[in-house]
């Protein structure tokens, strides 16, 4: 026996393909049609009739599934505040220092892009960004706890 058969041997005993099963309520529900679908054959029923109410079956599941389907897109998804909370942070005065050097910056590296003739280093708004996000997350901290308590 070789390394390659050791190899074939190990990849086809891993099953990277799962079966799929249906689930146990379908199969006694179905079952239980089949049931009386026997006792159609036994009095002369033909096995057209059993496939049509084996899918009869299936679309009956299938209603129910689109009925709780509705049931979930009706409930409404909670409203994030901290983004709300955030933006409030960074308007106000606890902020409004890092918010100054922030647009300041931004008017700075926008005059320079506009002007063809700037040979200075380009110079981007990074970290004045990230200081105002940082206040603006920390003042955001406190008031969001307080409304999630």
């Amino acid at each position: 026996m070789g390394i390659t058969d050791f190899f074939s041997d190990l990849l086809s005993s891993v099953s990277f393909v799962q079966d799929v099963h249906a689930e146990a309520p379908a199969d006694d529900d179905e079952s239980k049609e089949g049931g009386d679908d026997e006792a159609n054959d036994e009095d002369g029923g033909d096995d057209k009739e059993e496939g049509g109410d084996e899918e009869g079956g299936d679309e009956e599941e299938g209603g129910d599934d689109d009925e709780e389907e509705e049931e979930e897109e009706e409930e409404e998804e909670p409203v994030d505040p901290k983004p709300q909370l955030e933006e409030d942070c960074a308007k106000s005065a606890q902020c409004s220092g890092y918010k100054h050097h922030y647009d300041e910056c931004v008017e700075r590296v926008t005059s320079a892009e506009e002007n063809p003739d700037h040979k200075g280093p380009k110079e981007d708004c990074v970290e004045e960004y990230f200081h105002l996000q940082h206040c603006a997350t920390q003042c955001a901290a406190v008031k969001l706890f307080k409304q999630l308590k």
